[in-house]
């Protein structure tokens, strides 16, 4: 291992080997595609980056060398076609490692890359190619998605350019074909050409759980911020082989399939499907001999479910969750099964990990950690004041010293929205928590989701986990509806398992259980059974959608 990631970091640990400061050395000219990934080729250019595979049973593995052959054999192949600095550009390639190529190409390129996923619609693409004015897309033959493309270019007058991997289709040109036809030598540009290190780099569309989404826009710096993410959190070893669940048009991906594996010089796993099946997904932890492994919280509830005594998963070292709460009951669960204690850690797409279980704390199930020391985070009230342990509040960011690495840089094109977030010196996440006495966070829910019920202040997520540990729940969402009393009830919209079918009596008994799970003011006075919840495209329940339903109906 070369410590690659050493020159960037200022860190120290306390006498049991935790971390105790952490800040970041950011050089102006600084660009991962450069510095990290052509870095690692000229260093290690035999070690492994990459291990894919997909359901057809493919399988390919890449070399550092070998993505930086590829990287610039693509970034020749877009520049020829007019993409340069500065430049819109789409990625719509699941988990295809043409991703890959394509994200490395365009940072070296100084273009601003776009991922998003194979889920949008007509409607969702023309919303997003104009918002961005989006100049070009690279997008995946598979599905339906090409030809939604198509159709939205017509309401789209920015989109010139249409590349496609995995197959051929008219009017596109193929990225297969040309790349490999394309130079395999890409000199980095000189200085004066060089993207600053302020310069937009990437932007992802919000998931919408509360209105249209947004455009999170972060700098060629944001990658660095990724190092905490990597090595204090997943805990990735640079000889062993990193597998984060996540389709590449989610933020997700690039926690923890990009920047700070290829940092911590860790190869990442890369299983290429469509359909997930916790079968698959754990067998291929047994057959490739996966070390660390990083999910939300869904993808080990199915874990259990299916049952994993059948798998060997002594390879696995290490686990982290994120991307909504982590219920107690699933992390217990996975603990019996494997002796792994699941570490959560809570960030956004606007930002890196701000609170975490890191490497060497003693997690405490159902807590998202402490704070991250690459951040000042604090939760405070609606006048910005620190609340006291115990007190939900906002988490924010303090920024009154400068934005610090892996901060988004603003909502791209909207200064409003920015301005809404960010001010007072402090990023407003617009997530609440409570801390406890030993400054553990606890998760609430969103600032809109907090129920405020005969002075009360309650949040969804603790109501939600005694829930889910009845068993005839298997999906259910907690929100606040009027009521001219109380101000607010809290209800419960609830997805029974296949075994239970809705009653007033059954409404009666989940009542009770969560009656005695947690304090009694805290129950759903209103149960409503549903087939589905309502949900984004990212898998993520819009409680908005609950809220505003019931409140017409107040009307």
């Amino acid at each position: 291992m070369q410590g690659l990631h050493l020159k960037y970091v200022n860190e120290t640990y306390d006498e049991n080997g935790v971390l105790k400061t952490f800040s970041l050395n950011v050089p102006d000219d600084f660009n991962f595609g450069y510095d990290v990934v052509d870095e690692m080729a000229r260093l290690e250019p035999q070690k492994t980056a990459m291990v894919w595979c997909d359901e057809s049973g493919a399988e390919r593995t890449f070399t550092f060398a070998e993505m930086k052959k590829y990287s610039d054999k693509a970034a020749n192949f877009f520049q020829s076609l007019g993409i340069g600095k500065g430049d819109m550009v789409m990625l719509i390639l699941k988990r295809h490692y043409e991703f890959w190529f394509s994200i490395v190409a365009l940072h070296k390129l100084g273009a601003v890359t776009i991922p998003a996923t194979a889920l949008l619609t007509t409607k969702d693409l023309v919303y997003r190619f104009n918002a961005a004015s989006v100049k070009a897309v690279v997008c995946t033959a598979m599905g339906e998605i090409a030809s939604y493309v198509d159709e939205a270019q017509a309401q789209c007058p920015s989109v010139k350019i249409k590349i496609i991997a995995k197959g051929k289709k008219d009017g596109w040109h193929s990225f297969t074909e040309n790349v490999e036809a394309s130079s395999e030598h890409f000199e980095r540009p000189e200085e004066a050409q060089r993207p600053k290190i302020g310069d937009p780099m990437l932007i992802y569309f919000s998931s919408g759980t509360s209105g249209l989404p947004k455009m999170g826009c972060h700098d060629f710096a944001y990658p660095l911020g990724h190092i905490v993410t990597a090595k204090h959190w997943q805990n990735v070893a640079a000889d062993g082989l990193h597998v984060t669940v996540a389709e590449t048009g989610w933020g997700k991906a690039v926690w923890g399939k990009l920047y700070g594996q290829w940092l911590m010089e860790a190869a990442i796993f890369v299983y290429d499907f469509d359909k997930f099946s916790p079968a698959d997904l754990l067998s291929k932890i047994e057959k490739y001999k996966i070390t660390t492994f990083c999910a939300p919280p869904t993808i080990f509830r199915f874990f259990i479910k299916e049952g994993m005594e059948g798998y060997d998963l002594s390879s696995l070292k290490y686990a982290t969750v994120a991307g909504e709460a982590l219920n107690p009951e699933v992390f217990n669960r996975f603990y019996q099964y494997t002796g792994i204690k699941l570490m959560e850690g809570f960030g956004q797409t606007e930002t890196t990990l701000t609170v975490l279980n890191w490497k060497g704390m003693e997690p405490k199930p159902g807590s998202m950690g402490k704070p991250s020391p690459q951040y000042e985070v604090s939760i405070v009230d609606e006048d910005c004041n620190p609340v006291p342990i115990g007190e939900i509040g906002e988490i924010v960011v303090c920024t009154k010293h400068g934005k610090p690495a892996g901060l988004f840089s603003c909502y791209y094109r909207d200064k409003e929205k920015t301005d809404a977030a960010w001010h007072d010196g402090y990023y407003h996440t617009g997530d609440t928590a409570w801390r406890d006495e030993d400054g553990y966070f606890w998760y609430v829910g969103r600032t809109d989701d907090v129920i405020k019920s005969s002075g009360y202040r309650i949040g969804p997520f603790e109501i939600e986990s005694v829930l889910m540990e009845h068993p005839a729940v298997l999906e259910c969402a907690v929100t606040g509806v009027p009521d001219p009393v109380r101000g607010q009830v809290v209800k419960a919209t609830v997805v029974l398992t296949r075994s239970y079918e809705p009653s007033e009596e059954l409404a009666k008994e989940i009542q009770d259980y969560v009656k005695h799970a947690t304090a009694p003011y805290k129950y759903p006075r209103v149960i409503e059974f549903v087939k589905e919840l309502p949900k984004t495209i990212s898998g993520k329940i819009r409680r908005v959608e609950i809220r505003d339903k019931d409140e017409h109906k107040a009307e």
